[in-house]
């Protein structure tokens, strides 16, 4: 058999880099001969494509000595796509797995991985100096000064008060005052030059330069000694560093890093928030000055491409962003580190639904010499302690707090109790007098209402009693209609306004907003001088910063946010944090609300008391003794995780077993739950005898020509009475999703449960490979489906 060779492969598989994103296959094309040897694994191409052939960029996928029709018809490819951003070979295998394991379009696979960065105009510097001799440009000037040319002889004296120097073009045109006409003629005779040096934008404007370089405790040094003698010996893994709030997690990135520096290699920082990024680079660009950049949605097209550049031309040894800063291209990737590990914005809202915790382990794996993993938490995810439990991640503690002071005193108090005294406001008497003891000492305070997870959960304000599913231990959600909805299971009953365990009539749905907060705050304090950090004060480009430093800068008293105001920040004058109403997320309707309540309160706790001044933090619940919420008050999670887990053993939830979404959206409700209902009976199949169910399923409704908005069951019949059931992973639903209905598309999620992940990825391929035989008999007109692994944010 002969074996192919570099000068044989002449044929190229190619997926093309257009919108209509059902083309989802490659295309054969023939490789000129002045291109062999130029053309690679992921090469960007330009070919012609169509009946028209428009000129199309595309990227290789795959190389081979044989083509699929006759050759004589195939197209040639027209060259190397120059105005685009080359493919990294690493970045199309990362695509692939992308689309294996989370099901997407490899069109959306490769828009992830390889983001659309236009090639910008480039900047440019330009710099007056002398062309001709000093002794002639003296006569020259002496000439001017003569014939009052005052515009020539400023222009010359500057330039002959330091020979040889060149002057900005700015300078002159702005302090001296010289036209470009004169500019113009001086060169135009020979006397001066003009040149241009291009340049790359940097986002970061920062001027301090110089850290103080702090010792490191024991812990912190044995975290960075363990990596680093693991990467020496070519040991690549992934570490969780569940250290404490305030026990230095970031000194031992920092560490970590200039020793990988040192060897190389380079670095990528993930943050979970843009609100992060500033602080977080301030404290590297300090150490590591302007070899640091910053990648994130708030940096121009034109920032954005030259930083991409400066990553693959060598100029930067780290980056620092949310999740998408994971697909930077750099040649010598040593590192990737990813601070707050557990937080969902990790997890893509988008088609790949991907998590960057999971790319980021398989990125590592993919680079040349592959790259170590570091997570790090005060709070780790379930999934990332799981498996340092189970020995899949190594696992480092960081037991000391290292910022200064020790950690807040925790205060729950009962809204229950508060309203029966008569308190009906949205402050208790306990968080009441801590403002005000705190306004008159002239120290600074937090007030975090936890609205994460919000989708209407009912509940008696008397005695605290949650309307939750009987099936699902998950809270219960209010629709227009006057019903209660469990969106994993269906269930649902009518909306009561009496409490079925104290019956008492205050019963309602739990919503509140960072404005009224706002109003109420200035109502009992007007000469507090208050900042609000949410979404309607954080649209612009530089609202973060500003926000964070001048509360920093002692600008505000009180600082009333969301989640974002307590991931990460290091405010050492803020001595009390109120926490205005923890059960906003522990009765979401989801199977994680235990799990981000106690995040949420626990990185909410370790604000306070990070300086010299003790902290302290009061926790407003209708539920204090819920183990998530007493456990978040004592900073204890192991006592958390040792409870939570057991829940997830019971109900078969992740990471103790693995969760499959399947999403379809239809126009029409009717023939949507028809069309979900006929996906579950494919999920409930196996294959059997190599013969795939949905094959002899899909050849059943097309030769019957079957309707898929009817409700035949023509096809469950053939399959439950001709084929046996083989492994059976729990499946869930169809249910309506948890918005049921955007822009007038219904939506509606099948659930699947299973111990072994690669069974969900099989039933997600039967599921791609029937859409796709209804695609080519033009059966599939309506309809979407979208696949979520282990979900993050609930449907």
């Amino acid at each position: 058999m002969d074996i192919p060779t570099e000068s044989n492969l002449i044929f190229a598989k190619i997926i093309i880099d257009i919108s209509h994103e059902q083309v989802d296959r490659t295309f054969c094309y023939k490789i000129p001969d002045h291109l062999r040897g130029s053309i690679d694994i992921g090469t960007c191409v330009l070919v012609p494509f169509g009946r028209g052939n428009n000129v199309r960029t595309g990227y290789v996928m795959e190389l081979t000595d044989t083509a699929d029709f006759d050759p004589d018809k195939i197209k040639e490819i027209k060259g190397i796509a120059t105005e685009n951003l080359p493919a990294e070979d690493v970045f199309i295998k990362l695509a692939v797995w992308m689309k294996q394991r989370y099901g997407s379009t490899m069109y959306a696979a490769l828009k992830t991985v390889l983001p659309a960065h236009k090639k910008q105009a480039a900047l440019k510097h330009k710099y007056i100096s002398l062309k001709m001799a000093e002794r002639e440009a003296r006569e020259y000037f002496y000439e001017c000064k003569s014939k009052n040319r005052k515009a020539q002889e400023r222009l010359l004296s500057e330039l002959l008060s330091e020979p040889g120097e060149r002057i900005p073009y700015e300078l002159v045109t702005g302090k001296l005052n010289i036209s470009a006409a004169t500019i113009r003629s001086l060169k135009d005779k020979g006397i001066i030059s003009v040149t241009e040096e291009e340049y790359y934008r940097n986002p970061v404007n920062i001027s301090e330069v110089t850290a103080k370089k702090l010792n490191l405790s024991d812990e912190q040094q044995y975290v960075v000694d363990k990596v680093m003698n693991d990467y020496d010996d070519n040991i690549r893994k992934t570490y969780l560093l569940h250290g404490i709030t305030g026990s230095g997690k970031t000194e031992v990135y920092i560490r970590m890093i200039e020793k990988i520096i040192e060897r190389g290699r380079q670095a990528i920082v993930l943050i979970p928030e843009i609100s992060l990024t500033y602080q977080t680079l301030m404290r590297f660009y300090r150490h590591f000055g302007d070899r640091v950049s910053v990648m994130n949605s708030t940096l121009s097209p034109g920032e954005k491409f030259d930083q991409f550049e400066r990553a693959r031309n060598g100029q930067l040894d780290i980056i620092i962003g949310p999740r998408s800063a994971l697909f930077t291209p750099f040649s010598n990737l040593g590192l990737i580190i990813i601070d707050e590990e557990h937080e969902p914005a990790y997890k893509s809202e988008q088609m790949p639904k991907y998590h960057a915790r999971e790319a980021a382990i398989e990125l590592a794996r993919l680079v040349k010499g592959g790259a170590s993993v570091v997570l790090g938490s005060a709070t780790p995810s379930l999934e990332a302690y799981y498996k340092a439990i189970t020995g899949e991640f190594e696992l480092f503690e960081l037991t000391k707090r290292l910022t200064g002071g020790t950690l807040p005193e925790v205060e729950c108090v009962d809204l229950r109790d508060e309203l029966r005294s008569g308190n009906r406001s949205i402050f208790s008497r306990s968080l009441r007098e801590g403002i005000e003891d705190r306004l008159q000492r002239h120290e600074q305070l937090m007030l975090f209402i936890n609205r994460r997870g919000l989708a209407g959960f009912v509940s008696c304000r008397s005695c605290g009693h949650v309307f939750k599913c009987p099936h699902c231990d998950v809270s219960l959600s209010e629709h227009k209609g006057g019903r209660l909805v469990c969106h994993y299971c269906g269930y649902s009953e009518p909306v009561t306004r009496i409490c079925p365990e104290c019956g008492s009539k205050y019963v309602s749905a739990f919503r509140a907003g960072t404005q009224q907060i706002e109003k109420e705050v200035l109502k009992y304090w007007p000469k507090a001088r208050v900042l609000r950090m949410d979404a309607d004060t954080t649209r612009t480009k530089d609202s973060y910063q500003n926000i964070l430093t001048a509360f920093s800068n002692e600008e505000a008293d009180i600082l009333i946010g969301t989640q974002m105001i307590v991931k990460g920040h290091d405010f050492p004058k803020v001595t009390l944090v109120g926490v205005l109403a923890a059960d906003m997320s522990l009765y979401a309707n989801d199977y994680r609300a235990a799990e981000r309540t106690f995040q949420l309160l626990t990185q909410a706790a370790g604000r306070a008391g990070r300086g010299k001044l003790p902290g302290k933090v009061i926790v407003q619940s209708y539920q204090p003794d819920h183990y998530a919420i007493q456990t978040a008050a004592r900073q204890d999670y192991n006592a958390f995780y040792d409870e939570e887990i057991a829940y997830r053993r019971l109900l078969a939830y992740p990471p103790v077993a693995h969760m499959m979404a399947v999403q379809i959206t239809s126009r029409y409700e009717d023939s949507g739950i028809s069309f979900a209902n006929r996906l579950r009976t494919i999920l409930e199949q196996p294959v059997v005898a190599g013969i795939d169910t949905e094959d002899a399923m899909f050849n059943a409704s097309y030769n019957h020509r079957l309707n898929l908005d009817t409700g035949n069951d023509t096809m469950s019949a053939y399959v439950n009475g001709s084929l046996m059931e083989s492994v059976k992973p729990v499946i869930i639903g169809p249910a309506a999703a948890n918005i049921s209905k955007i822009n007038d598309v219904f939506r509606f999620v099948i659930y699947v449960k299973s111990a072994d992940y690669a069974i969900l990825t099989r039933m997600k391929d039967k599921i791609e490979r029937y859409t796709a035989r209804l695609i080519e008999a033009g059966q599939y007109r309506g309809y979407s489906v979208q696949f979520d692994f282990d979900p993050i944010n609930g449907f």
